[in-house]
């Protein structure tokens, strides 16, 4: 049985050279004034998997795995790594996979074009089509710098600056989409899929399509079953579903469950006293549960926080004067609520109806008042 299904699995396009050993050659030539003692290194992650003299700007080097990964190439004129967690630096970004993979560049390797395999290839495609909304951020972020501090903190300003980022990162949201949903086969397809949970909440309606329709090969990857794993997790949070079930401890130590609430509207809002975004969003909501906590509705706050940074949440809570009720595992993005609610980014709520199903998701700003105005009448 064990054999059959073997083979079945192994007979799944793209499946079995995923799972094959291979060897990535990368062949370099960069401007010939970049020699001795210069050399070039390459990682996956914080492993250094090989590393090369560059003499008169040619390198080669190799890295092996079994399914294609995104790899670093460092350059370092003076032969030395350092560190890997500090500033950028000299580098660009290729995806270790079968075959070579061509940097040429004039002079550096923040400047160079990568050539390769079909992995490379779409992501160097996908950079195409990100930089002209990147540089439009950039733009954004360095007319910024050239103002005084006061003329940066003034209301008015950070109120402009964030609706000018607000629009920028929805463009980039849909352009990362529009590539992954054109590009299903690709590694660089569920790479960026996955990326994006640090630019938008996920949400099933969305991502749900996407990744059902990449590749056995994909989704056997362990990213892939990860990723597989967050969607269901998406699924059984959609709107209309029955809300899972909460139960945690308030900060004196109350036990305090979502079934509580039963026959009243909830907000179930996950944040974290870390989380700068999640707190700028205190005033609104408290703003709007004083208008309606009358009005047979409530907010539980699920913290992120851990048992290391339980005095911040303890303090981030009388900072922000929230009168709703507080609660937390203390375990992170690990504790049972996070993983339940397949939360893998705050702020991230849910709107639970008077019969425990979920109405709505993710309402910021105005968003949930105009919300609760319809509802709650």
């Amino acid at each position: 049985m064990k054999k059959h299904l073997l083979t079945t699995l192994l007979a799944l396009p793209g499946l079995a050279q995923a799972q094959t050993p291979f060897t990535c050659t990368v062949k370099g030539q960069l401007g010939k004034s970049i020699t001795a003692p210069a050399k070039i290194y390459l990682s996956r992650g914080f492993e250094i998997i090989d590393s090369a003299a560059v003499k008169n700007g040619v390198f080669e080097l190799k890295g092996k795995g079994e399914i294609p990964v995104i790899g670093d190439l460092i350059l370092r004129r003076n032969g030395r790594l350092g560190r890997l967690d500090g500033p950028m630096g000299d580098r660009t970004r290729i995806y270790i996979e079968p075959g070579i993979v061509t940097i040429t560049s004039p002079d550096s390797l923040a400047h160079a074009v990568a050539k390769g395999g079909p992995n490379t290839n779409d992501y160097v495609r996908q950079g195409v089509l990100l930089e002209p909304i990147l540089a439009r951020m950039r733009a954004v972020g360095n007319e910024e710098r050239k103002l005084t501090e006061a003329q940066r903190q003034a209301p008015e300003f950070r109120a402009q600056q964030q609706a000018r980022y607000q629009a920028l990162n929805a463009e980039m949201v849909q352009a990362n989409y529009a590539f992954i949903k054109a590009n299903p086969n690709s590694y660089a397809s569920l790479d960026a899929l996955v990326g994006m949970r640090g630019w938008d909440t996920p949400q099933y309606t969305t991502v749900g399509p996407l990744y059902e329709s990449m590749s056995p090969a994909l989704k056997a990857t362990p990213q892939g079953r990860d990723y597989g794993r967050m969607v269901q997790a998406l699924k059984d949070v959609g709107i209309g579903q029955p809300a899972p079930a909460i139960s945690e401890r308030t900060p004196d130590g109350k036990t305090v469950s979502l079934s509580d609430y039963r026959g009243k509207y909830v907000l179930v809002d996950f944040w974290a006293s870390w989380c700068g975004p999640c707190r700028a969003e205190s005033p609104t909501m408290a703003k709007v549960y004083n208008e309606y906590k009358s009005r047979n509705f409530a907010i539980l706050g699920v913290s992120l926080d851990t048992e290391r940074s339980r005095d911040k949440w303890v303090k981030a809570i009388a900072d922000d004067q929230l009168a709703w009720t507080q609660v937390s595992e203390l375990k992170g993005f690990d504790g049972a609520a996070a993983q339940r609610y397949g939360v893998r980014g705050i702020p991230q709520n849910f709107l639970i109806g008077p019969d425990g199903k979920i109405v709505s998701v993710n309402l910021h700003g105005a968003e949930l008042g105009n919300t609760l105005a319809k509802l709650i009448k």
